[in-house]
């Protein structure tokens, strides 16, 4: 009899960022189509989602890839409900309010290799700083990329796991990467950047190398932190734009910095301090190709007569991609 393995995925209920967990669960003469995928349980209380007098909580299958790395496997990406079939307080994807595909979204996911026995990322001698940034992004040569191997690796798996990523390329720090990915809707963004973010965890724990989220890992140094940002666009931003209505959306997430600020991942304040390409966490701006900025204005945007995306260059890299997308279309939803 024909079985497949499935490895459900889920985010715990860890604060304030929450953990990837899986388990792999066989089943027989299975379709691969994501309607023929069970619901599953789990001990919440074993992942701060439950309590032990009440422990099971429900696994509901939203997204399913092709485990390119396990024979007959796929990868299941769920979303945590309560045992009566409400979503579970921590599930991010219930956030988003507009399941439609007008709302695109591109991420670019920052993230840094560590070396286990160092706690440094790779590239980083034990005790000390390698040279100062400025070789390292894009950097070709031993002495400049570290880490390569696993990067491109996970690119191949992404990439037969049918997941859209766009590219990847070595980030400003050194041991720092980003991969990107495009999709249309918010669900199906946020579903694609946690498969791949697993796959990331999974690739690098073969080598025996720790995949470090945080948004300033190197603390107060001349270090970059690591974002995910986030590009954006309506069909009226695609369609229509206009420079009033751009700087109308601009103007519009200037009104809710708090609410975005809270959904952008826990530490932001470290990194968005006005320094590495960043504003200060407590202030907005937007700009023209401005790597500074809150928003920044593609210049191609622009060069298209004010038609196309944006991006927030705020949430950090350890972000919540679905509260983030259902923040971003709540205040777009704003603009006249």
């Amino acid at each position: 009899m024909a079985y497949s393995k499935l490895e459900y995925i889920w985010l715990d209920g860890y604060e304030p960022t929450q953990l990837l967990r899986s388990k792999t669960k066989v089943v027989h003469d299975f379709s691969g189509k994501l309607e023929d995928c069970p619901m599953w349980n789990f001990d919440g209380s074993s992942t701060e989602q439950a309590t032990g007098g009440s422990s099971d909580c429900l696994l509901k299958p939203v997204a399913i890839f092709p485990d390119p790395d396990r024979e007959h496997s796929f990868l299941v990406m769920t979303e945590v409900l309560n045992a009566d079939g409400t979503p579970h307080e921590s599930n991010g994807r219930a956030t988003i309010d507009d399941d439609s595909d007008d709302f695109w979204f591109g991420f670019e996911q920052e993230y840094f290799l560590n070396d286990p026995e160092t706690g440094l990322p790779l590239g980083f001698p034990e005790g000390g700083y390698p040279s100062p940034q400025g070789p390292y992004y894009c950097g070709v040569g031993g002495s400049r990329a570290f880490g390569r191997d696993i990067i491109e690796e996970h690119l191949d798996l992404c990439l037969e796991a049918g997941l859209n990523v766009e590219g990847i390329n070595a980030e400003v720090a050194a041991g720092q990467w980003e991969f990107q990915i495009f999709a249309k809707g918010a669900h199906s963004a946020g579903d694609q950047i946690w498969v791949a973010r697993y796959l990331i965890e999974r690739t690098a724990e073969k080598y025996g190398i720790i995949v470090d989220w945080h948004p300033k890992p190197l603390g107060d140094t001349d270090w970059n932190g690591s974002g995910m940002h986030a590009n954006f666009s309506n069909g009226k931003m695609r369609e229509e734009g206009g420079e009033k209505y751009m700087k109308e959306v601009c103007e519009a997430f200037g009104n809710f910095i708090s609410e975005h600020i809270e959904v952008y991942g826990a530490d932001n304040d470290q990194r968005l301090t006005g320094k590495h390409e960043t504003q200060s966490i407590d202030k907005f701006s937007y700009g023209v190709s401005d790597r500074g900025a809150s928003i920044r204005i593609p210049v191609t945007t622009v060069e298209d007569g004010w038609i196309g995306r944006l991006e927030d260059r705020r949430p950090a890299s350890n972000a919540d991609p679905y509260k983030v997308g259902a923040r971003i279309i709540k205040t777009v939803n704003t603009a006249s």
